[in-house]
């Protein structure tokens, strides 16, 4: 029996999370889901939509997955925390509850499965490859301010040892995983100091594993690679930024954001996580995909030891992908979100 932390999310997150829990629950995996309130619907109760029971649990079960959460654009809004768990100390304030779980839960390294699946509509094929994120630092950190009326400085922050356990992160699963290459991706020509320090720290740690061949990209090439010729690459390790920017970049060549899923790993805890937003228009419309965040599914029951339940879902997922009865509009069918789900679960009991 695993006990797994689970977080609904806001807007569409309880619908797509249902219909992965329905398909999991299917595979015959032995799962007590631990359900804490995060989001909007944890203000009320919590004052906060990152209440402290979410983290303890988290932190205990140390494996969570995730529905999407709601971050408001501009303005003042920031999420306090004041926990103490994690030997954290003092108030702290971060600009969504994404950040905020990735930094009190030291999840340090966002890793994101990119690849074709049959029957989703892409201008690319033969895709595959996987995204490591550093998720504690550069200008995510938060540290900017306002100069002058007219005038804001954001800082941005690169240590080493952030990037080296990323890139020992990415290093070790690629080994793992049959990889074959590990690309870094900076701007070091410019910034010459931050940049210039993750290229280096990353290149000697990757550096350490024989097998993996390591090479880098300046972003800006990296991009215009991927645009070209994406099939050429395997995995890539990048800062906080360029990782968010490039990762979206990648789920774009394969279909969407709905298609891809996400993790944040760190060494104590582990959270799985669709990587599109809550889209609140669409709550309760029954159109939602549950296609990312089932993948991102996928991804927790490999990580949690249950390779065999994960082959089943990808599996069946591959079939239904190809009746167009039981899809979502967004991927070309006419199904709604539960219909999809059900479909998939149905397959995975015969598997």
């Amino acid at each position: 029996m695993h006990k797994i932390t689970l977080i609904k999310g806001d807007g569409i997150g309880p619908e797509i999370t249902d219909a992965t829990i329905q398909v999991i629950e299917a595979t015959g995996v032995q799962i007590d889901w631990e359900e804490v309130p995060v989001g909007e619907n944890a203000v009320e109760k919590y004052h906060t939509p990152l209440p402290e029971v979410a983290l303890e649990s988290i932190l205990r079960n140390k494996v969570a997955l995730k529905g999407p959460t709601t971050t408001p654009f501009g303005g003042d809004y920031s999420v306090e925390i004041t926990w103490g768990g994690n030997g954290k100390k003092g108030v702290r304030k971060y600009p969504s509850i994404s950040v905020a779980l990735r930094n009190e839960l030291d999840l340090y390294c966002n890793v994101r499965e990119i690849k074709n699946y049959p029957g989703v509509e892409s201008k690319y094929q033969n895709i595959d490859i996987v995204f490591f994120r550093e998720n504690t630092e550069d200008l995510y950190a938060g540290k900017e301010h306002m100069v002058v009326d007219g005038v804001a400085e954001s800082l941005k922050i690169i240590t080493e040892k952030a990037t080296r356990r990323v890139a020992k992160f990415a290093a070790e699963y690629a080994v793992k995983n049959n990889r074959k290459t590990l690309t870094v991706v900076h701007k070091a020509n410019i910034m010459k100091k931050t940049d210039g320090l993750f290229l280096e720290v990353a290149q000697d740690e990757i550096g350490k594993y024989p097998s993996l061949e390591v090479n880098d990209r300046v972003v800006d090439n990296m991009c215009m690679q991927l645009v070209q010729k994406p099939e050429q690459y395997d995995c890539l390790v990048l800062p906080n930024l360029y990782g968010d920017v490039l990762s979206d970049l990648g789920a774009g060549l394969i279909g969407g954001l709905g298609v891809a899923p996400g993790a944040n790993i760190g060494d104590n805890a582990a959270e799985f996580e669709a990587i599109h937003g809550s889209a609140p228009k669409y709550t309760g419309l029954n159109r939602a995909n549950p296609m990312a965040l089932l993948l991102s599914g996928v991804m927790m029951l490999k990580h949690i030891g249950e390779v065999e339940a994960a082959q089943k879902i990808e599996k069946a997922l591959t079939i239904v992908l190809q009746d167009k009865s039981k899809i979502t509009v967004d991927l070309g069918g006419t199904a709604g979100t539960k219909e999809m789900g059900q479909a998939i679960a149905e397959v995975v009991a015969t598997l």
